[in-house]
């Protein structure tokens, strides 16, 4: 049985820079399990919160009147009240010899906790889709294209007019830390304008945002689809609202127009904004630890076969939250990769991948709808309200292999047998590549940290279809000629 612990976002403290303390930000928007589940695969040891912590942030949670709060709290609550029933055979997809002593990771959990977990994130991001949250916001993260002039300059117009003194709150701005001494941005320069702007222009950088995303109370992005997920990529758990201004070349996550952005920001603070809680995956590396010697080794009987006691076929090596896609190719090897797809405890399929005009030739995961590169990949065209996971194989050396449609509660891994030829790389959201040897595994599961995207007012429907029309040119034709009597 679950509780989801609620976000701390729209509770502000007046003489802070967030609106929300620490140890509030460390459980928002997070799915905690109860560890009584004591059948894990043991290759998936990793180190556990402190549970004396988690009591105490439960506690701070009931003394909250933010009516987010309220809403995944009256959830929680619901849930508790329910009987709680032991499955015990539900068999879960990583086993461990001490859950007192672990960390729950999505991988550890059970089919029913998968399911309930996710149905969780869709019941609330209903309920949320349709009220506005009044936010107190103080402090806003601000995330543009480092390398564009021109974006740059936008941002600079942004931050000027969110320090200006026409403002009823005088916020705190952060900005990449690149934009410090960049002659564009003239950081200097924006701060010598106004005394009162000094100490409210600051600067974050990779570690502050995976260290304390809890000083935010407001992303901003400027960009397209790329500076979106890399937003999601910055914070790997804990993730502010994000409001995104379109200012890429397609535009299916970015849902406003920055020359509209005083309106639409002064609209956002003063009478709220609708939030779609996007449900995001983990996804983690699992090196091999068996020993390279003349024994004969199958990565299928040593994922879903029983693990003999005391024996770690296995090894976490890194875990990552994703938004959007998982790509498994072959990176710089020239020759035909071989990889071995797993649903839950069952084996679906091996696919050996061979090389292609383009030179990319791979597995892809969608996660967040389907558009673009899995469209063009041959993948099915989704809408990004459907909960399930997409996986498109790209040129696959065999003339039966389709794009498979699966539910977003299964657990997958795609792995490199050890007889494999060649190693594959796998990279998350398009970043961090990471090389995956024979015998190698990438685990994929829904993840507890959900993804929080400011939405406009209207139906998503409607968005989604005018997003896919005006980039595509969805079923875009000259219309036919009628009949003449």
């Amino acid at each position: 049985m679950e509780r989801v612990q609620e976000s701390s976002a729209a509770q502000a403290e007046s003489d802070g820079e967030s609106s929300a303390s620490e140890s509030e930000y460390q459980h928002a928007l997070e799915v905690v399990f109860d560890e009584d589940n004591a059948k894990r695969r043991k290759s998936s040891l990793v180190s556990s919160e402190n549970p004396q912590l988690a009591q105490q942030t439960a506690k701070k949670r009931e003394s909250t009147s933010c009516f987010v709060h309220q809403l995944l709290e009256n959830q929680r609550r619901s849930r508790r009240s329910q009987p709680t029933i032991t499955h015990n055979e539900d068999r879960l997809c990583d086993k461990t010899p001490d859950m007192h002593n672990q960390a729950v990771h999505s991988r550890l959990l059970t089919k029913r906790q998968l399911s309930e977990m996710a149905i969780n994130v869709r019941e609330l991001s209903k309920k949320l889709g349709s009220i506005r949250l009044k936010l107190k916001v103080k402090t806003i993260f601000l995330l543009t294209k480092a390398h564009d002039s021109d974006l740059i300059g936008l941002t600079r117009d942004i931050t000027e007019w969110l320090l200006s003194k026409e403002q009823d709150t005088l916020y705190t701005i952060y900005v990449e830390n690149t934009l410090e001494h960049n002659r564009v941005f003239d950081a200097q320069g924006l701060v010598s304008k106004d005394p009162s702007h000094e100490g409210r222009l600051k600067y974050w950088n990779n570690e502050l945002c995976k260290k304390q995303p809890h000083l935010f109370d407001f992303a901003i992005t400027l960009g397209g689809d790329g500076t979106l997920l890399y937003a999601s990529w910055l914070f790997q758990r804990i993730v502010p609202p994000v409001l995104s201004f379109a200012l890429g070349s397609l535009g299916f996550l970015t849902k406003f127009d920055y020359a509209d952005y005083q309106d639409t920001l002064t609209t956002a603070f003063k009478d709220g904004i609708t939030v779609s809680l996007r449900l995001r995956f983990e996804a983690t590396i699992m090196r091999t630890q068996t020993a390279r010697d003349d024994k004969r080794h199958d990565l299928v009987e040593e994922l879903i076969g029983v693990e003999a006691e005391n024996n770690l076929t296995h090894k976490p090596d890194g875990s990552y939250t994703i938004l959007n896609d998982i790509v498994v190719d072959r990176g710089p090897n020239p020759t035909m990769s071989s990889t071995e797809l797993f649903m839950d405890e069952k084996f679906m399929t091996s696919v050996k991948i061979s090389k292609s005009e383009c030179g990319q030739s791979r597995w892809k995961k969608f996660l967040l709808g389907s558009t673009a590169y899995n469209l063009a990949a041959g993948g099915s065209l989704c809408h990004p309200e459907n909960p399930v996971i997409l996986v498109t194989a790209i040129c696959a050396h065999t003339l039966s292999f389709r794009p498979v449609i699966l539910p977003d509660t299964v657990v997958l891994r795609v792995g490199v047998p050890y007889d494999a030829r060649t190693s594959s790389w796998a990279s998350f959201d398009g970043r961090e590549r990471v090389e995956l040897h024979p015998g190698d595994y990438v685990t994929i599961s829904a993840s507890r940290y959900p993804f929080a995207n400011v939405m406009p007012q209207g139906s998503s429907s409607e968005d989604w279809i005018g997003s896919i029309s005006r980039t595509l040119n969805w079923n875009s034709r000259q219309k036919q000629k009628s009949f003449k009597e």
